[in-house]
């Protein structure tokens, strides 16, 4: 029975897996998330680092019986650990990137972090298209320096901590040995040191300057939120590291009139009374300094609520910019009152009423009138309303009027 099996679970095996079952994990994991390859650089060093334990007996005996303390307090013989990319290479063939071979380790500089920027763009944007202008902060190389923080020849590898920056600190943990890593004081963490004097004058031995960098962000018609432009290399600079990228991200503001799907907009439109029964007129503003001229022919009934379709005039695609649809939903406003020498006129016009309901002779008939609700009765409508969505979300059913 192991104690833990935080490193078990990483590599997706069991802790009673066998050797070629854990290389065969460890294979697959390393291959999705290897950094080379936009993977996550610390599932990867995780990865690694389970896999170096479980792959070696010794260690993995420790592992199942004292767990990560065990290792950790020197029962295993732990140590610094194995450099992730080295034990990568070793696994799949030498360095040179994800795909190189040749070398015991990656050839090239190390790549940089990603600047990852949200910004907010209008439906319109999105519609028409807009090049936006972004500043931003960077930093950069020196170039009186040429990076290297002084003059050439002055700046000399750390002897204390042999340029890594860190030391590594035994401390004594009850019956065990515990290590400790701690920047190293003589270069203040940096793995080197250099005479006060020979530090350059620009960038105070930083090697590195913030500079303001200005992009240019082309937003083409049809992109979608969420959707992602990329600056190659555009990131922070650094002695030795390849830039990442800058990664600007686009978030859609809400719509006061519209609402996007995919490449279709949907909308409202208000009519009254007379144009949903007789036909009539209507316009739509839409989102790129045009109105939409809709004509409801005569003769057609057009339904409270009723949703209609105007094809061609959505979104455009990316890329392509072919036009999706619009959809309507259409409201129909009544009059508030009707003129009494109208009703007639209107009696002619429409379908006759319904006949009212005939009950037995048992049954007695009370008049009755309906009226505005007060201000009391308002309030116990909207409350049953709020009731009603309260049992909509429970699962559970209203009261409703019978129709007959």
């Amino acid at each position: 029975m192991v104690k833990e099996t935080e490193y078990y679970d990483l590599l997706g095996v069991s802790p009673e897996a066998g050797d070629d079952e854990i290389k065969k994990a460890y294979r697959k994991g390393a291959l999705k998330n290897h950094p080379d390859k936009g993977g996550d650089p610390e599932l990867f060093k995780e990865l690694t680092h389970a896999y170096e334990v479980l792959s070696d007996r010794n260690k993995r005996e420790v592992y199942d019986v004292h767990g990560k303390a065990g290792l950790e307090g020197g029962a295993g013989g732990m140590g610094g650990g194995m450099d992730p990319q080295d034990l990568f290479s070793q696994l799949f063939g030498g360095g040179g990137g994800f795909f190189g071979g040749g070398s015991s380790r990656p050839s090239g500089p190390r790549r940089g972090k990603d600047l990852v920027h949200r910004i907010s763009v209008t439906l319109e944007d999105l519609y028409k298209g807009k090049v936006q202008k972004l500043a931003l902060s960077k930093s950069v190389i020196c170039k009186t320096c040429e990076g290297r923080g002084g003059k050439k020849g002055a700046v000399q590898t750390c002897t204390s901590c042999r340029g890594q920056g860190v030391k590594v600190m035994l401390r004594q943990l009850g019956p065990m040995m515990q290590q400790i890593q701690q920047p190293c004081n003589e270069c203040e963490g940096t793995g080197e040191i250099m005479n006060p004097k020979d530090r350059c004058k620009n960038c105070n031995g930083k090697k590195t300057l913030s500079e303001r960098k200005v992009l240019e962000v082309h937003i083409d018609k049809g992109m979608k939120s969420g959707q992602q432009i990329k600056f190659a290399g555009e990131s922070d600079q650094a002695p030795g590291i390849q830039p990442g990228d800058v990664v600007i991200v686009l978030e859609e503001k809400p719509h006061p009139r519209f609402q996007r799907n995919g490449d279709n907009l949907f909308c409202e439109a208000e009519i009254d009374l007379l144009t949903a029964l007789g036909g009539g007129e209507f316009a739509i503003e839409h989102l790129d300094e045009r109105a939409l001229h809709v004509t409801i022919v005569p003769g057609e009934i057009i339904k409270p609520g009723a949703t209609k379709v105007i094809s061609g005039q959505g979104m455009p695609s990316y890329r392509h910019h072919e036009l999706g649809d619009l959809y309507v939903r259409i409201n129909v406003k009544f009059p508030d009152s009707i003129p009494l020498d109208s009703i007639p006129l209107l009696e002619n016009a429409l379908p006759p009423r319904k006949e009212i309901q005939k009950f037995g002779k048992k049954v007695h008939v009370d008049e009755v009138t309906l009226e505005e609700p007060n201000d009391r009765q308002r309030r116990t409508v909207q409350n049953g309303d709020e009731m009603d969505e309260d049992d909509d979300e429970r699962g559970g059913h209203g009261v409703q009027c019978a129709q007959q």
